[in-house]
């Protein structure tokens, strides 16, 4: 590999035969625990890069294959690793990463200036104005992700204004407003002086079937009138796909079904229910409703009057 371990699996901490479940959980987990803008021990940096790449080729079927048969992700010949992550650096292209477009928050020529000239200029040799040299500007962007994207997290390639790609690890769980930065990638200096940052701000698209607050995510589950009075174990989506829950018997709408883990980050996925009731009804059903409603002495409004007295 590029940096660290000579073996993916090593680097997550996996079986060879973990199941894709397995690898991306690891890779979620040290993830959190490596990601450069929460770690600042030395060499974790590297270590993110790491399980990012490791990441990158177990968790696509065909890369997996190909490492798993020649010992790399290109197949035979290939350079070991398939090419790393260059972590906050320039990509210069080639295609292997899901494409997020990335625009500029209308600014203006006065906001690439404003800065420019902040902090104590240094002397430098034949410079911008006299000799002096300054650190670029600091730059935000906008950075569009899904609400699957933004927990699943991992490496994406952007495109800015002007044509220029960037390589970028984003943290699983980012949540929106957050922002990434990316060292040395904002406005170049002036006189030798340094480059400025970039600072992408994520932006979650809205998802029909999904709520968020902060780290949890709600999704309506629609169950049946039997089922809510009797339990049931329905299938419910998730932010990776479906999983299955258990509705507890006597279950009205809005009891909320947890399941842990299953938010953004280290949040949780709550299934709001809502019980459903036919449009129409056969024959047969209309019977056994109407015998329901003979036998029996169950009055919402009743307990409601009683709560209030």
């Amino acid at each position: 590999m590029a940096v660290g371990s000579s073996d993916y699996y090593e680097a997550l901490g996996v079986s060879r035969d973990a199941s894709q479940d397995d690898i991306r959980s690891a890779y979620r987990r040290l993830a959190r625990q490596y990601h450069p803008d929460v770690n600042k021990e030395p060499g974790a940096e590297d270590r993110f890069k790491e399980i990012s790449e490791a990441h990158e080729v177990l968790r696509d079927p065909e890369k997996r294959d190909q490492y798993d048969r020649f010992g790399t992700a290109g197949g035979p010949g290939a350079a070991p690793g398939g090419g790393g992550p260059s972590g906050f650096r320039s990509y210069p292209g080639g295609g292997g990463f899901e494409d997020v477009t990335v625009d500029f928050g209308g600014g203006d020529f006065d906001d690439l200036f404003e800065g420019l000239f902040r902090g104590r200029g240094r002397r430098g040799g034949g410079g911008f104005g006299g000799g002096f040299s300054t650190r670029g500007t600091d730059q935000e962007a906008v950075l569009d992700l899904s609400l699957q994207e933004a927990a699943r997290g991992g490496r994406r390639r952007v495109t800015l204004g002007g044509g220029q790609d960037l390589e970028v690890d984003i943290p699983p769980g980012v949540r929106d407003g957050q922002r990434i930065r990316l060292s040395g990638e904002g406005g170049a200096g002036i006189g030798g002086g340094p480059s400025g940052d970039l600072f992408l701000r994520v932006r979650i698209r809205p998802d029909r079937r999904f709520r968020v607050d902060g780290r949890d995510v709600y999704t309506d589950l629609p169950v049946t009138p039997w089922e809510g009075a009797l339990g049931a174990t329905v299938e419910v989506e998730t932010l990776d796909g479906t999983a299955q829950v258990k509705v507890p018997a006597g279950s009205s709408s809005g009891r909320k079904l947890r399941l842990r883990g299953q938010g953004l980050g280290d949040g949780d996925l709550y299934a709001v229910v809502q019980i459903h009731v036919p449009k129409r009804l056969n024959r047969r059903e209309r019977e056994l409703f109407e015998r329901l409603a003979e036998v029996s002495d169950f009055n919402p409004r009743r307990s409601r009057r009683r709560s209030k007295a």
